[in-house]
């Protein structure tokens, strides 16, 4: 899945030393376990939006929060 269009500033909200964008982007990417083969796949096979919509909204809260600290 490619997505396009994301601002920058998405980026510049940060959690620790990385973005809240690179958190979930991480935490939602299907990794096999190198000893046992293990698939975790965390993505919900009934609604296949749903990493969309959630990138989505940690994309405007992070925006949204990054606007208001400037404004500060």
């Amino acid at each position: 899945m490619t997505l396009r269009g994301i601002p920058a500033e998405a980026f510049e909200y940060r959690l620790g030393n990385r973005s809240a964008l690179d958190w979930v982007i991480d935490q939602y990417r299907v990794t096999t376990d190198p000893r046992s083969k293990i698939v975790n796949d965390p993505n919900d096979s009934d609604d296949p939006q749903y990493i969309v919509r959630l990138i989505k909204k940690v994309v405007t809260v992070s925006v949204e929060t990054v606007m208001i600290v400037k404004s500060l």
